[in-house]
């Protein structure tokens, strides 16, 4: 997946090497751990070892970006259990790379694994002031609103 031609041209793959691995995390900690001071030992989980992660990259290779999805009975705890439902989650874009498209290209990155492994719908915790972003890319709020890392959040879902 390419980014549009008026902004710097970048790719969205699956990080399934260690290295794009150190680059997803390193962004998250950018992102969650220094900007928004979530604490370091709750950001990285035991889900991370069974997620398939997806990344940003400038041509340059410079990470921009990240997101996971996770499927099967890792998702189920936050899916309602249905094993036909993903779960969206850690998408972080650094602060240089917002409004160039990038968290839009990595939801749609996600939504395809989510695809290809027959999937049918992707949950996602939004934050609650990414709920419009959300919303334009297809996905509906559900439920109360609830504090996650000590930030209001809700629940959203967009059928694949």
């Amino acid at each position: 997946m390419s980014a549009p031609a008026h902004v710097p041209s970048y790719e969205v793959r699956i990080a399934e090497d260690p290295a794009d691995r150190e680059a997803c995390f390193a962004v998250r900690k950018d992102v969650f751990v220094v900007e928004q001071r979530v604490p370091e030992d709750i950001e990285y989980d035991a889900y991370d070892a069974v997620a398939v992660h997806v990344l940003a990259v400038r041509e340059d290779g410079v990470p921009l970006g990240t997101g996971r999805l996770l499927h099967g009975a890792s998702a189920a705890a936050k899916t309602g259990g249905d094993p036909a439902v993903g779960s969206l989650g850690r998408l972080a874009v650094t602060r240089a790379a917002r409004g160039l498209g990038v968290g839009a290209a990595l939801v749609r990155a996600v939504e395809e694994a989510a695809r290809a492994r027959g999937l049918t719908a992707v949950d996602l915790h939004a934050q609650t002031h990414a709920l419009g972003f959300y919303e334009r890319l297809g996905y509906e709020a559900y439920g109360p609103e609830f504090p996650d890392a000590g930030i209001p959040h809700r629940a959203m879902r967009r059928a694949l």
